[in-house]
């Protein structure tokens, strides 16, 4: 395929092509995955440039050792943001000329990973595309709305919040271009992605009225349920058409999200400002209904883990591997009506695999579990009502004492997390300090955040909100975060302990509460690290997992669960 796309980049007279993961709405699971099929890199952020005598490939620290295993033998592996794209290109005495596909990156993401070091062209017809066909599994059903009882709060209550923000800043004209704020403001979902329920659509908003872009042929079911009149319904090629009616003279744009072929329209007619899409801001703050399905949510979770967990505890016959514990897995929350389906690809690691970070087991690479290994399992489920992301490490035999100290180390860097008075500490940076703060003492880390956000039957990944050595958003009531610190030896083992936690506010006092519900693995755990405060979080978290989730559970699921506290 590489030759194939080289030769195209000869007709179209550049020197190299840039293919991201993402496609025009920019999610993290989206099909096709352009990325994937030149690369055979399968993780979700990365990007290639293929050069006619070179080939890179540049991903996060999650995922540089998948990268290596997937991709090393066709590409150069870089870790962003160590480095990035102009580090190398401006190395070449030659400005090269590379080629990109304008609907599928923003102004934003060029500037920051290219600046001056090239001469990038765009080209309206995706190269990948012209080699092959990819066909997308998502696109045949409708959108659906969201009942009250689920979203919240109604359309109109979140369309005068926005209105509010836009007459603040004198915004005449909105472009909402990222598909899970559209959903998230109209109370509606749909299938048009992979792990998560969100509907392929844009919007453009003003005092006048809401237009609305997706495939019309999904929006039967909408069009007469929303309850707000002053909605329009376009395809999305009228995009142009409609921008050349509106009237204003200025437009706002999210620059993280809209592309620069849809900001070069609107910039043919209007002024533009580069703002934070608000939505993203007021989608992060849960309402009461939220936070109390997405509890719900994590109770029917909870009690599918924990069966799969006392099932890998309580094994006699290790005859099976990292697929079929993942198989597994999906079989007990599959036994909950309320699930739908993953809320991203599980990551089933076992020994030296559980080292990769956001590991997938494949046909190639899955092992069989040992009783002698340190197993890490990293899953979430959608459901109707909500969304759930969980990691537990486990051990099947008494682990090697170096073992259970980093264990406990991350444990207790978990349990710091946790704690954190929020009326004093309050932003991602500060707070991820405190998950790495047991492991730095001994000269350990690990490269990924400690935190992120997460959406509410969205994405499993959300901002702005996010626990992170970078992150400085203030951490405020009704936000949902991953609390998952970890740590990883290459080709050995991997650890991380994963629950989600919520902000709550109670008088004055602001702190986190815990969604998730499930057992730590205390056979990994060095009781003599700990201190009476951590000791007793453990003691009140696993008291919590059994009143909440035992009557889900057998006899000996229960007696299991007890003999933990």
């Amino acid at each position: 395929m590489l030759s194939l796309l080289k030769k195209l980049m000869d007709s179209n007279n550049i020197d190299g092509y840039i293919i991201p993961k993402n496609d025009e709405f920019f999610a993290e699971y989206s099909f096709p995955n352009r990325l994937k099929f030149i690369s055979k890199f399968s993780g979700s952020a990365g990007m290639a440039i293929i050069l006619k005598d070179k080939n890179f490939l540049f991903v996060d620290g999650r995922y540089t050792e998948q990268a290596n295993i997937e991709s090393g033998k066709d590409f150069k592996i870089f870790e962003i943001p160590k480095v990035r794209p102009f580090n190398i290109l401006k190395k070449r005495k030659d400005k090269l000329k590379l080629g990109f596909d304008p609907k599928l990156f923003t102004e934003t993401s060029l500037k920051s990973n290219f600046r001056d070091s090239c001469n990038l062209v765009p080209i309206s017809n995706n190269l990948i595309d012209e080699i092959f066909n990819l066909k997308n599994n998502y696109k045949s059903k409708e959108f659906y709305c969201l009942s009250e009882t689920v979203a919240g709060e109604k359309i109109t209550s979140k369309l005068k919040k926005l209105s509010s923000i836009l007459k603040k800043k004198k915004i005449q004209n909105i472009f909402i271009s990222a598909p899970e704020n559209c959903a998230w403001l109209l109370n509606i979902r749909g299938f048009d992605n992979p792990n998560s329920p969100i509907p392929n659509c844009q919007i453009i908003i003003n005092k006048k009225n809401i237009y609305f872009f997706s495939d019309t042929k999904k929006i039967k079911k909408i069009k007469n349920k929303i309850n707000y009149k002053k909605i329009k319904f376009y395809e999305f090629k009228e995009f142009s058409k409609v921008i050349s009616r509106l009237e204003g003279s200025n437009f706002s744009i999210d620059r993280n999200s809209c592309s620069i072929f849809n900001k070069s329209i609107i910039l043919s007619k209007f002024n533009i400002l580069n703002e934070v899409d608000p939505c993203y801001a007021l989608k992060a703050i849960k309402n009461k209904i939220e936070i109390k399905n997405m509890t719900d949510a994590h109770i029917a979770d909870g009690a599918a883990l924990t069966k799969f967990l006392y099932w890998l505890k309580n094994k006699s016959n290790f005859n099976f591997t990292e697929i079929d514990a993942e198989k597994k897995l999906e079989k007990f929350r599959k036994r909950n009506s309320n699930f739908l389906y993953p809320s991203f690809n599980t990551i089933a690691g076992t020994g030296p695999n559980g080292s990769i970070i956001h590991y997938r087991a494949s046909a190639n690479s899955n092992r069989k579990i040992n009783k002698k290994d340190i197993f890490l399992c990293d899953s979430g489920g959608q459901y109707n009502h909500g969304t759930t992301d969980v990691t537990r490490t486990v051990c099947f035999s008494k682990p090697p004492s170096k073992i259970r100290n980093i264990f406990t180390r991350v444990l207790k860097g978990h349990i710091a997390v946790f704690n954190t008075n929020l009326n004093k500490v309050n932003t991602g940076v500060e707070i991820d300090k405190r998950a790495r703060f047991f492991l730095k003492k001994v000269n350990l880390d690990y490269g990924h955040g400690t935190g992120h956000g997460v959406g509410y039957f969205l994405n499993v990944h959300e901002g702005p909100q996010a626990i992170s050595k970078y992150n400085n958003v203030k951490i405020l009531p009704g936000m949902i975060l991953s609390n998952e610190p970890g740590y990883y030896e290459k080709k050995k083992f991997g650890i991380r302990i994963e629950n989600l936690i919520y902000v709550k506010k109670n008088k004055n006092r602001v702190f986190f509460k815990n969604l998730t519900l499930a057992p730590i693995d205390t056979d990994l755990i060095n009781y003599k690290m700990l201190n009476a405060s951590e000791k007793k979080y453990l003691f009140n978290y696993h008291m919590n997992t059994y009143s909440k989730i035992s009557k889900f559970l057998n006899s000996k699921e229960k007696k299991w669960l007890l003999g933990l506290i």
